[in-house]
């Protein structure tokens, strides 16, 4: 059985995914076999991934960790994927393939099918490696979810696995946050808690120094290091919590404003134009902001009809139409795409209710209509004389007109839209679209020699020299290969 460790951390976007990515990298380049392990993931960032029985879908941080890793993706590493559809119910996926769905009544009772799903692929993937690093999900401290919990402490308890917390220092209160983490666990998830990592410094490190002492000497658990904060850590992001626009460097830059959906999906997306040096990104809301943008991207979205009649409420969906009948540029994506067709139609209330039926834009000649069955798939082709690459992931077929094909999708004038998540990281067809782009409202743009692929690796390896330089690694590897020693007990420790 292979060495392991649980990142867990003091609030969802602490930087557990941060945490183990960077480990992942720092212990790959020392010629560890690892695989990242994330035994459920709630996200609509996801991706497709080759399987022995055929595509599966995985949340998208476990795949950039398994980039980290240098090794292949695989469903076993997020066995349970939860994708939310609604405020309170969530589309499952186990193993890679559709399962149904959860409510949030089901977080306590109702998933102990889901834990024996995620710890069986945990124990079938420790097998196979020197060291799995885990991630946690929110808090192992929601004291109210730990008689279901099977991410967190849960999973630590079935591997008798040590565990080490992330704290957030640059939102305040990270030492309070640390010793309350594990002060409110019970003594025998306690005794797994063996260490600390600060994440986000910004000051003098000497300043922290004595309060590290102090917190390791009170809580009787080392600080394993501090991670400073760092503008070029870039993650493919997991969750919406993520979500922020990326500025341009010059002053001629491209405008886009990206529609934020309420329930975005695979936003990822749009990384590649956020490396562009000339290029601004907004995530926009309202329809005043979509005005004088260059072009307007309709993203995926776990619930078409649902985000297009937000839309329509906004006054989003005048505000497009306006766009591109003023001759701007507009990309959908997936659901996105399928709002720019004629009609969308689920009959079996796949995404919403059943029957639904609705009109879309009109901007391009489709119709959609849901069917159960989900399509993942990992298409090439070519689009503006360049190849072209992405991944599906979709209930909705699209039944196409007599408008261009592209990318699996339609084309138009300056309306385009394709099914294919994540063709914008084909650089060749990336430049050539944003060409296009330019061309539209009287500018030439040059190539400008992006090559998003060799970024994200620097992003990587940025993530290992991090751990290398602040993370006791030594320490870290060894607490995984030989468990947690001998803890000290905080109280109250969840009533004991």
């Amino acid at each position: 059985m292979a060495a392991s460790l649980l990142v867990a951390g003091t609030t969802s976007d602490a930087g557990k995914s941060v945490v183990v990515t960077a480990l992942c990298r720092a212990f790959a380049r020392r010629g560890v076999t690892v695989a990242p392990f994330k035994a459920q993931n709630m996200s609509n960032n996801s991706m497709v991934v080759p399987g022995p029985a055929g595509f599966g879908e995985i949340g998208r941080a476990q795949w950039i960790q398994a980039l980290a890793a240098r090794a292949e993706p695989e469903v076993a590493m997020n066995p349970v994927l939860l994708k939310p559809g609604g405020d309170r119910r969530s589309h499952v996926v186990v193993m890679g393939r559709p399962a149904g769905t959860v409510s949030s009544r089901d977080f306590v009772d109702g998933r102990a099918h889901l834990a024996t799903a995620a710890h069986s692929a945990y124990d079938e993937l420790a097998d196979r490696v020197d060291l799995v690093l885990c991630e946690g999900a929110g808090s192992p401290a929601e004291i109210n979810l730990r008689a279901g919990d099977y991410v967190n402490m849960g999973l630590a308890r079935h591997a008798d696995m040590p565990v080490i917390v992330v704290g957030d220092i640059d939102r305040g209160g990270v030492f309070a946050s640390m010793y309350g983490t594990v002060a409110l666990l019970e003594p025998a998830d306690q005794r797994l808690v063996a260490g600390f990592v600060v994440n986000k410094f910004r000051g003098d490190p000497s300043l922290l120094g004595p309060g590290l002492d102090r917190f390791a000497g009170l809580t009787g658990r080392p600080v394993h290091g501090v991670l400073p904060w760092s503008p070029d850590v870039w993650l493919d992001s997991e969750d919406a919590l993520d979500i922020g626009g990326r500025r341009a460097d010059g002053r001629r830059a491209l405008r886009v404003a990206v529609i934020r959906l309420p329930r975005i999906s695979n936003f990822t997306d749009v990384d590649a134009l956020g490396l562009e040096p000339d290029v601004d990104v907004e995530f926009v809301t309202d329809p005043r902001s979509v005005r004088g943008a260059d072009l307007v991207v309709l993203p995926g979205t776990r619930a078409t009809i649902d985000d297009l009649a937000w839309l329509r409420a906004r006054g989003l969906d005048r505000a497009v139409i306006d766009h591109a009948r003023a001759g701007g540029s507009v990309f959908g994506i997936c659901g996105g795409f399928q709002m720019l067709g004629r009609l969308v139609r689920d009959p079996q209330g796949v995404e919403g209710p059943e029957g639904a039926e609705v009109d879309g834009l009109g901007l391009l000649d489709v119709e959609t209509e849901f069917g159960p069955e989900k399509i993942l798939r990992l298409p090439t082709g070519t689009a503006l004389g360049h190849d072209a690459a992405g991944y599906e992931i979709h209930h909705g077929r699209i039944a196409p007109g007599d408008d261009e094909e592209f990318l699996g999708g339609a084309r138009r004038d300056g309306v385009a839209g394709t099914m294919w998540h994540g063709s914008l990281e084909s650089d060749g067809f990336r430049q050539a679209y944003l060409a296009e782009v330019a061309s539209r409202v009287g500018r030439t743009r040059e190539p400008s020699g992006v090559d998003f692929a060799a970024a994200r690796e620097r992003r990587l390896d940025l993530l290992g020299d991090l751990a290398e330089e602040h993370l006791d690694l030594d320490a870290l590897l060894q607490l995984a290969r030989q468990g947690a020693p001998e803890m000290p007990f905080l109280p109250p420790g969840a009533g004991r």
